[in-house]
């Protein structure tokens, strides 16, 4: 189905219905120079076509970002080559935690948004060590987006989490909220089970809106974790940049792989 949609936009771009902004696996691709604790990924994908950083919604840059990396020692992300989820070689980006500081991360940034009222979907493959997940009561995400003014208390934000229980379980958990401690909703996952060292398919859509009428869904593997309909921002403030890929939470040493990563302009059914 993938394939299928991304031969079928790159074959007809002007065609009614949500629009391919963004593919790429990573093949040809490589990290640019650190600048400031940013690192870019740069060049043109050989196998589809689109051009790195990315700049979807008028964005003024992308990279990712090194927070409390302890000179790359705590927290590190780069490209290597490794069997994806198709069985074959591939080129994915890795990302790893070994030990925090106060706020260790490496998101990849989209940063500056300026049309950040749009719809937009996002989906990616994604692998996962299972060394975190036997921890109690510890977490992990890797994705989210907030809103202009949510550093400032005023805004919003949407994040995915991998929770475990107090018997080291994982679990799905979807929010959205106003500050870390202040959701404004929250949605649990126990059913659909979490996959560990495999590849699995992850998507996230939303429709930017400050009534009923907005709407924020997360899959796994085709399977809904979440699906939310009310206000996807608060003081009608627009996307301000979206973390695409992270690696973020108390549960070391964590381990994830990222490919084949699709953005769209809306839900492509």
């Amino acid at each position: 189905m993938r394939l299928a949609l991304l031969a079928l936009a790159l074959a007809h771009p002007a065609q009614a219905g949500p629009r391919l902004l963004f593919a790429s696996g990573f093949e040809g691709v490589q990290t640019g120079q650190m600048s400031d604790g940013y690192l870019p990924v740069v060049g043109r994908d050989s196998a589809t076509g689109y051009s790195w950083p990315i700049s979807i919604l008028g964005a003024s840059d992308s990279a990712l970002h090194f927070i409390e990396d302890d000179n790359r020692q705590a927290v590190d992300s780069r490209i290597v080559s490794v069997i994806g989820h198709t069985g074959r070689r591939t080129r994915a980006l890795y990302s790893e935690e070994n030990y925090a500081h106060d706020a260790t991360q490496a998101p990849y940034e989209i940063l500056n948004i300026r049309d950040g009222r749009s719809d937009l979907y996002i989906r990616y493959w994604i692998k996962l060590d299972s060394k975190s997940f036997g921890q109690p009561d510890s977490w992990r995400t890797f994705f989210e987006w907030k809103s202009k003014g949510y550093a400032r208390g005023n805004g919003f934000r949407l994040i995915s989490f991998i929770y475990t229980d107090e018997g080291g379980d994982p679990y799905w958990h979807w929010q959205g909220d106003a500050n870390p401690q202040r959701p404004m909703w929250e949605i649990d996952n126990r059913d659909i089970p979490v996959p560990q060292d495999e590849w699995f398919l992850t998507e996230f859509f939303w429709h930017w809106s400050k009534g009923d009428d907005g709407r924020a869904l997360w899959r796994i593997n085709g399977q809904v974790v979440g699906d939310h309909y009310g206000p996807t921002t608060r003081n009608n403030r627009p996307i301000d940049f979206i973390m695409l890929t992270q690696i973020y939470g108390d549960a070391n040493p964590k381990y994830q792989w990222i490919d084949d990563i699709e953005i769209w302009d809306g839900l492509p059914e």
